[in-house]
């Protein structure tokens, strides 16, 4: 019986993945690997939606693919791939583009913030219509599962709109997928402010716990990360944010439920928690880093790597475009 598959990408915008990225997809990625047939990609298309310098989209393409299996996703288990190594993501786009209303485009709530951010006339058309590629990314491989955070919901439901709408008006062709969400890593937050979330557009460098960090540098950070004027370290989303973040953190990485950390640590103040939680990110982080070296001193190995696994990915887009060819009525290939 074939196993159910799974798709899902991250950008290759940063020099590093950050502790948010690990907890919600990497981690859950690796997991995922041994249940389904699992397709993740490095999507450098839609790295391109903003102002980018090409060199460096390059070189954080392979840092981010050296962290994907640093990280334990294993290429005889998965397929890993870059986005832009498959033209049928952009082919497929398109079409989609041509069945998306304008207003349904505009509701996109990430649109509405991100184009906030860069203002209305600065903001490019890639940006506007990211999630219908990111729609085309999904379909394109037949997914039945997207593990998405909940701040990507709503452009899961735009996918399955569109698949459906296709559905419906030119024949049954695609898969709808259902979301996978973990609950209890959607809300790992900045260190300096633990209202917002840890993110590397909007958090300052010091509220990110980066996995290609020097253990140093993160000791230091989750040291200096916002508490509270009093000493107890219990979880209280309202009256006590940084602690709660912290004991999500230590509890995510260590496996020890919240209420036992609580437990623990009754009467000993924030020191000693402190240390406890930046060497749990010390050692989840330094093998990962150690290994992302080791593959990035090895760019002709690394390359190859992916080489096969865009190899892969094509074999399933190029079937699922024959389709989409078919039923659109474009004429057949020579």
């Amino acid at each position: 019986m074939a196993r159910p598959r799974v798709l899902s990408g991250i950008q290759p915008t940063a020099d590093s993945f950050h502790l948010g990225n690990y907890l919600g997809a990497l981690r859950q990625w690796v997991t995922m690997q041994e249940t389904y047939d699992a397709f993740y990609c490095v999507v450098d298309l839609h790295a391109i939606t903003v102002p980018h310098d090409p060199a460096e989209l390059r070189r954080r393409s392979r840092v981010a693919a050296a962290q994907l299996f640093a990280a334990g996703l294993d290429p005889d288990r998965c397929t890993v791939f870059v986005q832009s190594h498959v033209p049928e993501h952009a082919e497929l786009a398109w079409v989609l583009n041509c069945l998306t209303g304008m207003g349904e485009a505009a509701r996109m709530t990430q649109f509405k913030d991100k184009s906030a951010k860069q203002g209305e006339n600065a903001a490019s058309v890639g940006l506007f219509t990211y999630p219908i590629l990111q729609a085309a990314d999904i379909l394109l491989y037949q997914a039945d599962r997207v593990p998405v955070g909940a701040d990507q919901k709503q452009h899961l439901e735009l996918t399955r709109d569109l698949g459906q709408r296709f559905n419906h008006r030119f024949g049954e062709t695609f898969t709808l997928p259902q979301p996978h969400i973990l609950k209890e890593v959607e809300k790992i937050t900045d260190l300096q402010d633990p209202s917002a979330k840890m993110s590397k557009s909007s958090s300052s460098p010091q509220g990110i716990l980066d996995v290609l960090e020097a253990p140093g540098p993160l000791r230091k950070k989750v040291m200096r990360a916002v508490t509270d004027t009093g000493t107890e370290v219990r979880a209280d989303d309202e009256n006590k944010p940084g602690v709660t973040n912290l004991l999500r953190i230590q509890s995510a990485l260590t496996g020890t439920p919240i209420p036992e950390l609580e437990a623990r640590y009754a009467g000993q103040g924030y020191g000693t928690f402190k240390k406890d939680v930046a060497e749990a990110v010390v050692e989840a982080f330094t093998p990962i880093r150690e290994r992302t070296e080791k593959l990035l001193a090895n760019e002709t190995e690394l390359d190859r790597m992916l080489a096969v696994g865009a190899g892969r990915a094509g074999e399933v887009a190029r079937r699922t475009m024959a389709m989409v060819r078919d039923r659109v009525g474009f004429l057949p290939r020579a």
